[in-house]
This record gives C-alpha cells, sequence and structure tokens, in this order.
C-alpha cells in the first residue's frame, strides 16, 4: 500500500518535499498502529533540493524584457513575468487570479490562494505592474466584459478563451522566450527570487520583505539578510583609509558629491 502510494505520487507534479510531508503523517498514523516497522526498511525520504533560486544580473533581466516584447505568442509569459519581477508573486498566485483581487483604484492585488495561509496578502501595485493589470483587462475586454470572477489569466485552447477557468502554464513560451534571450538557466520561480533579492538590495527589512512575499523561508531570510550585510560591507570598505590615493583623496565614496541616493534600490522593468 504504501509502496504504491509513493509511486502514485512521484507520478505527479509534487515537490519532494510535499511528498516527505505527506509521508510523515502516514508514518506516524502506521506508528501509532504499529504497523511502519513492515515498510520502514523501504520507505525513504526523497532528495530534497535546497537551492533558494537564482538573481539574473541587470543585463539579462534588460535583455528578457526586451526579447519579450518581440512576439505576441510570448504575451501571457511576458506579462506574468512582469508581475512576477515586481510583486514576488509565484506562478500559481498569478493563475490563480480574478478581477475582483485587482483594485485599480488602490493600486493593489489581493492574493486569496497561496502555497500557505501566510501567503494570503495585500500587494501595491507599482508602475510596472498597474500597466501590466490594464494591458491584461484590455485584452479581456476584447474578448467580452471582464466579470469580476474571471480569471486574470483565462484558459486559452485552439486560440479561444475561457475566461471562468484559469491558464494552466505558460511553460513552452516561457522556455522560448528565455532562449531568445540567451539565458541558459533561468526558472520562472527565479523571478520571485530576483524581485525578493532587489528588496533586499534596497534595505528593506525582513518584516517588510515578508509583508510582500508571503511566506519566506528561514533558509531564504537569512541568504537576503547576508545580501544586506555584503551591501554594507561594500559601502563601508569605501570608506577604508587604504583606498586613499597617493595625493591624499578617497578613491571611494566621495562625501562632497554626495547626491543623497541610496546605496543601491531596485529595479524594476
Amino acid at each position: 500500500m504504501v509502496r504504491a502510494y509513493v509511486v502514485d505520487r512521484k507520478a505527479t507534479n509534487v515537490a519532494n518535499k510535499t511528498i516527505n510531508l505527506e509521508l510523515g503523517v502516514l508514518r506516524g498514523v502506521m506508528k501509532r498502529a504499529k504497523l511502519w516497522h513492515h515498510f520502514s526498511d523501504e520507505i525513504k525520504p526523497l532528495p530534497v533540493h535546497t537551492q533558494i533560486g537564482r538573481a539574473m544580473t541587470l543585463d539579462e533581466k534588460l535583455r528578457l524584457a526586451k526579447t519579450a516584447e518581440m512576439k505576441p505568442e510570448w504575451q501571457n509569459a511576458r506579462l506574468a513575468m512582469v508581475l512576477a519581477l515586481n510583486t514576488t508573486m509565484r506562478a500559481c498566485e498569478i493563475k490563480a487570479l480574478r478581477w475582483y483581487d485587482v483594485d485599480f483604484l488602490g493600486g493593489t492585488v489581493t492574493i486569496r490562494r497561496s502555497k500557505t495561509e501566510a501567503g494570503q496578502r495585500v500587494i501595491p501595485l507599482n508602475d510596472d505592474a498597474l500597466k501590466a493589470m490594464r494591458e491584461l483587462y484590455s485584452r479581456a475586454s476584447t474578448i467580452g466584459v471582464p466579470h469580476p470572477d474571471h480569471f486574470v489569466f483565462p484558459a486559452c485552447e485552439n486560440d479561444r478563451f475561457d475566461p471562468t477557468s484559469p491558464q494552466k502554464s505558460w511553460r513552452s513560451a516561457w522556455r522560448s522566450l528565455r532562449k531568445a534571450a540567451g539565458i541558459a538557466a533561468l526558472r520562472f520561480h527565479d523571478l520571485r527570487h530576483h524581485a525578493i533579492t532587489e528588496l533586499a538590495e534596497s534595505q528593506a527589512s525582513d518584516a517588510t520583505i515578508m509583508a510582500i512575499a508571503g511566506h519566506v523561508s528561514r533558509q531564504m531570510l537569512e541568504h537576503y539578510s547576508h545580501v544586506r550585510l555584503d551591501l554594507k560591507r561594500k559601502a563601508l570598505d569605501r570608506l577604508s583609509i587604504s583606498r586613499t590615493d597617493s595625493q591624499g583623496k578617497s578613491a571611494g565614496y566621495d562625501t562632497n558629491n554626495d547626491t543623497g541616493r541610496p546605496l543601491a534600490r531596485a529595479t524594476t522593468i
């Protein structure tokens, strides 16, 4: 029974970590029934990848944005990309959006369905995210009057939209777009990581990051804390006396030309 359960679960598109958690519940029940020892030698936890993700370079980000404008068939992938980069939303959160979640007047989007309760949140829309939402609404208006219950990213089959069902995937378009941009390996989920990295680089606190991004693991928060620490170290390195040139002038930060701008800030597309 347990073996069949594991095989069936591995055949689905479910993360190994989720399978391990569910097996943990099953193991607890069977241990209580004194049956687990019959299977303990055969059932082992599946390997879990601990990679957090990667952030893009500025050149990669600009190149991806420019390439995304080239083909109409990349529209869904492009607009989803813009939302992910400017809101930290996951792909599953973007696909679940309905028009009643979008407040154009207040400039916010409400995440009602997420991986965890901590993922349910209200996110302000910056200029780029709001522009993408308006483009999506304009497209929705061309196929009928958008209803609040309709999905922001409607299902489409044979060029026919069904706004009552969500878009299942933009995986093929994303891969083609990424390849055309010359970026070898970049998961769509990495866009969320990139957005959170830029928040950390802007010196946003852990509380602010979690308020915007929802659930963020302790491992991820520690990673972003290192990002902030690295920026602070680079800023202080500019003050080091060892960087003073032969003329007695600092080779780094010049207080006489301080513009008042932050050391680093997030960029958007």
